[in-house]
């Protein structure tokens, strides 16, 4: 070699083995493949095309940019009347708050919920640490305890303005609900004095039955009291649901209360410890963010706040206020498509 005239020891590049896996041709037939069938799997895939399960795999995540994901399960899949009314009262949204910056300051939001005498802790609750020889931790599964209290709450971004237990025996009807909407008003009177005296705040809650029934509406127009209006099925818009509720259950999962006293007295006691701070945050950033999550999906549950497909967008409870404006403008494009 050396005779030849060669002065370099290494060797000399050499034409290697064609790649016949990941050529553009199978490519496209492995896209193909999946847009027919999302559910397929990558070792099925290989087999029709003849090509390696390590192949095959590269092509999904390296040359299609495609991840297995779960379907995620919401409270209901929106048709397109009620994702037209989404944006609708986006556009409503962005319209008064252009046009009063304060507004969301004199907004009451209030909502019902269950608090139990138990309530299964959350898995990171339920999380601890162990040494490399120990062995995993293991639990029971346990349902939710029969005793109960069904607590109502109102509060604005200055903390909470009401809240009363529904007694023994009786029902969440119009009745019941027109009596709370007395008992608010005077606590507004009593807690609220600006906005009783310029008569101006707004009243915010979801489409339950009770709270739209014609006695209800009868008592909010008789003493003009202006409404925030809330899309059915969105709980994700509602501050109580993604706010209030978690903050409040989430210190007293796993603990056991074993009268209605006791549930009673623990619900006080948390409300209490939310700070001012926490309730004027809310408001600064009400979380019309997370209407983007589930735009054809369907609304979120309360459970949004522990993270989620928002987190991408950068959120956990929401927007500054100017990214609100620039929120609410984003989805009134997406929902418009």
């Amino acid at each position: 070699m050396f005779s030849e005239g060669r002065e370099d020891v290494n060797d000399e590049e050499r034409a290697r083995r064609p790649n016949t896996s990941t050529t553009g041709e199978k490519i496209n037939e492995v896209e193909k493949m999946i847009l027919a069938n999302r559910r397929i799997t990558v070792r099925e895939v290989a087999e029709d095309l003849n090509i390696s399960i390590g192949s095959c795999h590269s092509i999904f995540i390296n040359d299609l940019g495609m991840r297995r994901v779960a379907a995620k399960f919401v409270p209901k899949l929106l048709n397109c009347n009620q994702k037209q009314h989404r944006m609708n009262i986006a556009n409503e949204m962005l319209d008064s708050v252009r046009d009063d910056p304060n507004l969301l300051q004199r907004v009451i939001t209030g909502d019902e919920a269950w608090v139990y005498g138990y309530d299964v802790e959350t898995k990171a609750q339920s999380s601890q640490w162990k040494l490399p020889h120990e062995p995993r931790p293991k639990k029971a599964r346990q349902v939710l305890s029969n005793v109960k209290v069904f607590l109502t709450v109102f509060f604005d971004c200055r903390g909470v303005v009401h809240h009363e237990f529904l007694p023994q025996g009786r029902t969440v009807n119009k009745e019941y609900y027109l009596q709370v909407m007395r008992n608010l008003r005077e606590a507004i009177r009593q807690k609220r004095p600006d906005l009783c005296k310029n008569k101006n705040w707004l009243l915010h809650h979801d489409n339950a039955p009770a709270h739209t029934s014609l006695l209800v509406r009868d008592l909010l127009a008789k003493n003009n009291t202006l409404m925030m209006p809330q899309p059915p099925y969105s709980p994700d818009l509602a501050p109580c649901d993604f706010f209030l509720f978690p903050k409040l259950k989430r210190p007293i999962k796993g603990r056991r209360y074993a009268t209605l006293d006791e549930i009673k007295m623990a619900s006080k006691e948390e409300l209490k410890k939310i700070f001012k701070n926490d309730f004027l945050k809310c408001f600064e950033n009400w979380n019309l963010a997370q209407v983007a999550q589930p735009m054809e999906e369907g609304a979120r549950g309360a459970g949004v706040v522990d993270g989620g497909d928002g987190d991408l967008l950068g959120v956990r409870y929401g927007l500054s206020s100017h990214g609100l404006f620039e929120m609410v403008h984003w989805i009134v494009k997406v929902e418009g498509k």
